[in-house]
This record gives structure tokens, sequence and C-alpha cells, in this order.
């Protein structure tokens, strides 16, 4: 079995906005970093865990230290998010013979950390993340902001637009319902806030490569719909 071995990001390094189509376990050993992503804008330390579902995308902002990270895979039944371990270094050396060990060992350790908002950009991502109904303009007269000026500054900090951001972070729901979902994608389509079954395809089309049908025959075994 492969070990898990940390990676070494140099002090002041930055990632664009980037997707991970597995889903992964960062825990931070060295350093640290900003991580602005569908479920926040988050400052991990040395000893946070950060916990991503399958196509999560962020970008990340390292510190003056730089840091050092161990990427685990995925544990099942762990929420996404940041939090933390009373033992990471017990974490790592079990990763050295087995990181799926480690990954189990996270999980049945892991204590979750709620994000809190630095500033407005993280009010909006919140914002766009659970209201489906959500008017940005609106949303920026109530605050005092030029909605231009609003979408300018969510990019610089979020690497995505707004209207971007939503599009995104509903698609993603809809793929990860997939799994459990026995409905048409008609259906879920409608669930998730897409106009429409096509327009669910596009988006996911777009966002992985893939139709959203082959993803559930891949998932499931089932021949699924067209």
């Amino acid at each position: 079995m492969t070990c898990a071995a940390p990676e070494r990001h140099e002090p002041g390094a930055a990632l664009d906005r980037h997707r991970h189509t597995d889903g992964y376990i960062a825990l931070v050993l060295e350093g640290g970093y900003e991580e602005a992503g569908e479920t926040g804008r988050l400052r991990a330390a040395p000893g946070t865990v950060v916990v991503h579902h399958p196509w999560s995308a962020h970008r990340d902002r390292f510190g003056t230290r730089g840091a050092r990270v161990l990427n685990l895979p995925l544990a099942a039944g762990l929420d996404e998010g940041p939090g933390t371990v009373a033992d990471p270094d017990a974490i790592v050396r079990l990763a050295e013979r087995d990181p799926v060990a480690a990954a189990e060992a996270v999980r049945a350790d892991f204590r979750p950390r709620a994000i809190e908002a630095v500033d407005w950009p993280d009010l909006l991502a919140r914002a766009l993340s659970t209201d489906e109904t959500f008017a940005i303009r609106d949303w920026a007269h109530e605050v005092g902001l030029d909605p231009a000026s609003v979408s300018r500054g969510f990019s610089r900090v979020y690497g995505v637009s707004p209207k971007r951001f939503r599009l995104e972070t509903r698609t993603r729901r809809a793929l990860l319902a997939l799994a459990d979902w026995s409905g048409s994608l008609a259906a879920l389509a409608a669930e998730c806030g897409f106009a429409d079954q096509a327009h669910l395809a596009r988006s996911a089309r777009t966002l992985t490569g893939t139709a959203p049908s082959f993803l559930r025959r891949s998932d499931t075994g089932d021949p699924g719909e067209a």
C-alpha cells in the first residue's frame, strides 16, 4: 500500500481556483493558508483538518511561512469543512503505513469547526450557497455596495464571479445527490433550481466534462437515462 507523504507549499505561494474530482482530507502540519471555496473562506493553521467532498473547488493563498500539508483519501461520513483532531502526529505516523486507516482515524476523532464570515464576500458566498432565489443586485443595494464592484470584489477573493459561484454550487449539489437519487434527472434538476434537465446537463458537463446521466451510471451500474 502506498504511503501518504506531506506536501510542501512555499511561503507566499498561491493556487488559483481549481477543482478536485475526488474528495480528500487535508491536515495542516506546519504554516498555514487561506482557502476560499464552496463552504466559505477559512484560515487553516497547524492542526487544522479540512474535509473536501468530490468536485470541490477553491483557491489557496499561503502565508509567510508557507505550509506543509498531508492529504488523505476521504473517509465516508465526514461533513465538509474545517475541524481538528486530537493528535495530528499520530495521524501522520499512521499515514506512513496506511493512508486509508489514517483517514478513518481522522473520521473517528474529527471535531468540526464553524467557518466565521471575514467580510462581505463571505456573507455573499453563504447567501449564494443557501438561497436559490437570492438576488445579487438587491443584496448589493441593501448593504450599500455597487453591484459591479460586488462582482469584482467577490471574484478577487473567490476566483469566480458571484453568478458562476452560485451555478457551480448548485451543480455540485445535484452531482453529490445523484448517488441517493431515485427519481428522474428532470426531477433532480427541478429540485436543485435548474430551469430543466438540459440546463443541469450543460452545467454538469462544463463542471466535470461528463453528463450527469453518465455519472449516475458510473456510480450505480444502472443503465440510467440517456
